[in-house]
């Protein structure tokens, strides 16, 4: 199953806004991205009928196994990115809008070479990020 760029950006979302709240709503998913509530409907129901998302009784939105490794994939990418760029002394801000762009368009080779290097010259570790 491909996954778009903009449902990636949606499962991190979600992945997100679990780690800050217990449950979440569309409405939540709107306020966090910006984006309209028939635009973030559309997009729950896609994800949905795609088995990336459950929506309950009461419209809390949950992770499917598939969508939870698609979301922890992108954060991980994200979250190193981010990392690295502020390591080379790009300021966070910048940083973080970079690492948005790019990695939904790394290959998984490259990506996994450039933490790698990240790790060794920064002194960090996998767990640290």
């Amino acid at each position: 199953m491909a996954v778009t760029e903009a449902v990636e950006n949606y499962l991190e979302t979600i992945l997100i806004l679990s780690k800050k709240q217990p449950d979440i709503h569309a409405i939540d998913i709107c306020s966090y991205l910006g984006y309209s509530r028939p635009t973030v409907s559309i997009v729950l129901k896609k994800m949905k009928d795609d088995g990336l998302v459950k929506v309950d009784s009461d419209n809390h939105i949950t992770l499917t196994p598939a969508g939870k490794q698609v979301a922890e994939n992108i954060y991980k990418r994200h979250t190193v990115l981010s990392e690295f760029f502020a390591f080379l002394g790009v300021d966070r801000d910048t940083a973080a809008d970079d690492a948005c762009k790019i990695e939904h368009d790394i290959s998984d080779q490259t990506f996994e070479l450039l933490k790698k290097h990240y790790y060794e010259i920064s002194g960090k570790n996998n767990s640290d990020t």
